[in-house]
């Protein structure tokens, strides 16, 4: 009888700690982060009679929850991925908005600037045309500002959300640590067996760190043994929780911008050490530093390039003018200088003339034992190359010229030549009067008996130079008049001043020759000429006073051109009519053979457009790894998942084996009480 007793308390035992296990799976069916638990049973060495071997009831052998670490590794991978896809997202979402849009973009403003410009080549006199150009001007340099600042408002929101996930990573990891110990001191009590419960609320931190930055877990041992910790790692191997250690992470000024967060791991042994961004990859952190490197940077020193080549191209054609008053042209925008940090490390200019090889980038200078590098940083060219010697300075790249260091070696400056140009651009002139609409040099039928045609010579002179145009300094064109004859014996010009030269463009050889030979009959539809005011100058990229005419129609022998200073108060708009022509004149990003590739609102539509594709594929790869999430989850619940259906079914078959072992105690106590009855 005693045997069928113990056999009932072990079945009665087992059932009621399936019952406790089942209720306790209905419970948190609902919990995050819970993994289904079950009950294993094992029968009792059974007891040897010379009949055979009967048994002797069953054990509760462990309670285990239902885990599997491949389908656990996909759901953290997938989450992993679409939370980085997900800060990116919101946050490319804001620029794209912000450029894209048709009123608050920087396209109206740039088409109604040169309306305006427009407008004063159409009535150069007009006061009113030159103060509305001012205006429009004003208007430009505003939307450089406001799109700069909604930039600058992005940048610190992407700086404070990296503060706030460094916290929260420290939090978790603080917490995963304490959860180790918890869960080694629980296990040594329990013999070894695992705490579920406690391994499920690690798991969860573990899967919340996960969803901030991309982690390494590793289980630890002793012996050779599983002792429940676990140990978590980051970028390239930075040790985060090293059983119930951590090492704490913080967000500290760069050490090449001060006003830039780079993340820095401070080791229990006091050691702070600064981690690459390219090394944090993964989760929100990973999204908002991919961000910040990738898009905000580009978008900001995009925008900032075309402010600069809107600025230096516009001054420098400016300058080759003259007002109403008869001066020479000044500089129509401010052009702020390049950002160098540390400030005064290195001098730093740029030419408009080569604003072309400027990229939309920041640059690192380094000086080396034997000389300078530099970095651009936007793809991680070198120069010179990593295997050439060291450049001495000054040294030219990218459109700048690098001269004045006062870096040590080992020690690196910041160059950002576009970064702010945006943020500081500013019309410099407040008088419609100094808008400098016509040209210095003016032209005039003197005499001869020249095609009537030649009366358009005027509008066909450009000054290409004024270096030296202003000999005493008086802020006004003071050559002395050139007056050009024309020799129909030799077909070449006559007049040309001592020391100056005058050069040919060459339609065949499409090159400038030394020569003013010139066949009005073979060439009526007109030929270029350039007068230089010094012979030895180039005639592509002259240094001093120098102006170019097309010459057409019947010229002959005593035909006389008058070429002088342009005075004050003539309607004049032929410069005006250049500054016109940069709106479409293709003046930044020089391609492969030097030349420039990209107009103003060309490169402004690159910057959109780059920006569209790049909101468009984040989004797509976010939405895709929603989807690789939702079905990672679903095959990791369908093993862990608590199922309510299968667990009420449970609740009745376990209770009906409770039931039966508590019949089986009371058929062993009737039993026994039958034997009692018979001995009395």
């Amino acid at each position: 009888m005693a045997g069928m007793l113990n056999i009932g308390v072990s079945g009665l035992n087992a059932a009621q700690a399936q019952l406790s296990t089942t209720s306790h799976n209905i419970t948190n069916a609902g919990t995050t982060g819970y993994h289904r638990q079950t009950v294993g049973q094992a029968a009792r060495e059974p007891l040897f009679t010379g009949a055979g071997f009967f048994g002797q009831g069953t054990n509760v052998t462990s309670v285990t929850r239902s885990y599997n670490q491949f389908l656990e590794n996909q759901v953290l991978q997938a989450d992993n991925r679409r939370a980085q896809y997900g800060a990116y997202s919101a946050q490319i979402g804001q620029i794209n908005n912000l450029l894209a849009d048709s009123t608050t973009g920087l396209s109206p403003a740039l088409a109604n600037f040169f309306a305006g410009v427009q407008e004063v080549a159409s009535n150069p006199t007009s006061v009113a045309a030159r103060q509305s150009l001012i205006s429009s001007g004003q208007a430009l340099a505003s939307r450089f500002q406001s799109l700069n600042t909604r930039l600058e408002e992005i940048r610190q929101g992407v700086e404070g959300g990296i503060v706030q996930t460094v916290e929260s990573i420290n939090t978790y990891a603080q917490a995963i640590a304490e959860m180790n110990q918890r869960i080694v001191v629980a296990q040594a009590g329990g013999a070894g067996t695992p705490a579920n419960d406690l391994l499920d609320q690690r798991d969860q931190l573990l899967a919340e760190l996960n969803k901030l930055v991309q982690i390494t877990v590793v289980e630890e041992t002793d012996s050779g043994k599983a002792n429940g910790a676990v140990s978590v790692f980051i970028g390239s191997g930075q040790p985060l929780v090293l059983r119930g250690t951590v090492s704490q992470f913080e967000v500290i000024p760069s050490a090449t911008d001060p006003q830039r967060g780079a993340i820095s791991m401070k080791a229990p042994g006091g050691n702070t050490i600064e981690i690459s961004e390219s090394l944090l990859t993964g989760g929100e952190l990973g999204g908002l530093l991919e961000f910040r490197r990738v898009s905000l940077d580009r978008a900001q020193n995009e925008l900032g390039l075309i402010a600069l080549g809107v600025a230096m191209t516009f001054n420098a054609q400016h300058q080759l003018g003259v007002d109403l008053n008869g001066d020479l042209g000044d500089t129509f925008f401010k052009v702020p200088t390049v950002g160098v940090k540390p400030a005064g490390a290195v001098s730093v200019t740029l030419d408009a003339a080569n604003i072309a090889q400027l990229q939309a980038s920041d640059y690192e200078l380094s000086r080396e034992g034997g000389g300078f590098r530099i970095r651009r940083l936007s793809d991680g060219t070198v120069y010179p190359a990593a295997s050439a010697v060291p450049a001495s300075l000054p040294l030219t790249f990218d459109g700048m010229v690098i001269d004045g260091s006062s870096l040590a070696v080992g020690e690196t400056a910041l160059i950002q030549p576009t970064r702010n140009v945006s943020r500081d651009i500013e019309v410099s002139i407040a008088d419609p009067r100094l808008v400098a609409a016509g040209d210095p040099v003016s032209a005039t039928m003197v005499f001869g008996p020249g095609d009537g045609r030649l009366s358009d010579l005027m509008t066909n002179v450009k000054s290409l130079s004024v270096d030296g145009i202003d000999a005493d300094s008086d802020g006004r064109a003071d050559f002395a008049p050139i007056q050009l004859g024309f020799d129909s014996a030799t077909d070449s010009f006559t007049g040309i001043p001592a020391g100056y030269g005058i050069f040919r463009f060459d339609s065949a050889t499409q090159s400038w020759v030394a020569s003013a030979a010139y066949n009005p009959a073979a060439d009526s539809s007109g030929v270029r000429f350039r007068v230089l005011s010094d012979s030895s100058d180039s005639p592509t990229a002259p240094e001093s006073f120098a102006f170019e005419f097309t010459a057409r129609g019947a010229w002959s022998a005593g035909t006389v051109v008058r070429f002088e200073p342009t005075a004050a108060g003539v309607a004049d708009n032929r410069n005006a009519v250049a500054l016109g022509a940069l709106q479409t004149s293709k003046v930044l990003l020089a391609g492969e053979g030097g030349q420039p590739t990209a107009t103003f609102q060309s490169l402004y539509a690159q910057a959109v457009s780059a920006i569209g594709n790049k909101t468009r594929e984040v989004q797509v790869n976010e939405a895709a790894q929603e989807a690789l999430l939702q079905q990672a989850t679903t095959a990791r619940d369908s093993v862990s998942g608590v199922n309510l259906d299968e667990e009420a079914a449970n609740l009745v078959r376990y209770q009906l084996a409770y039931q039966a072992s508590a019949r089986v105690m009371t058929v062993a106590q009737r039993l026994f009480d039958e034997l009692i009855s018979i001995g009395r």
